[in-house]
């Protein structure tokens, strides 16, 4: 891994027993390295951790996974793609809040970029508008006369979609998200 960890703690590495899908199995013999590590090839976060050079863990945060305290030293998220469910256990409370918070840290970075994923795509769909800047386009062609309207609504979409105000809009998640706390 060229990537350098973002956050990086020392926990036991567990997975859910296959079979039963109710034991856990110990998948290092002791505390190993628990990283997260941003992809910037993909524009994913990941947890990754290596025992020796066997990668035990390594799960890309999705907008839809979630960590959960099992205990005071004790948590876990469910990982669909590798099909397992990964459980780490911690030497104090405190070192597992710690990783639970990066968690929520990093998967709300994951929505955000891949809501920003989606807006590109969707940009790119449209090469007529994106190479003819749409104006342009619209006198030539009968079928974009019906779309004036949206055309007039669609400034203020792109706008947002626009790189220049991100740290506002960055910023508008986690300060909605404590808001919901401080309740």
């Amino acid at each position: 891994f060229r990537e350098q960890p973002i956050f990086s703690t020392r926990a036991h590495v567990f997975q859910i027993d296959p079979n039963t899908k109710k034991n856990w199995v110990p998948t290092s013999k002791h505390a190993v390295t628990v990283s997260y590590f941003y992809d910037s090839t993909r524009n994913v976060y990941r947890i990754i951790s290596l025992d020796g050079s066997k990668a035990i863990i390594n799960s890309t945060i999705t907008p839809n996974m979630t960590f959960t305290k099992t205990s005071q030293k004790f948590g876990q998220w469910a990982d669909s793609r590798a099909n397992t469910v990964y459980g780490l256990g911690f030497s104090s409370e405190h070192h597992l809040s710690k990783f639970a918070e990066k968690f929520q840290e990093f998967k709300e970075a994951a929505r955000i970029a891949k809501e920003k994923s989606h807006e590109k795509m969707e940009l790119t769909s449209t090469p007529s508008q994106e190479s003819a800047g749409g104006d342009i386009q619209s006198p030539l062609t009968p079928e974009s006369i019906n779309g004036t309207d949206d055309e007039r609504a669609m400034p203020e979409v792109t706008q947002n979609s626009e790189p220049r105000p991100e740290p506002t809009q960055n910023a508008l998640p986690f300060t909605h998200r404590y808001r919901f706390h401080s309740h």
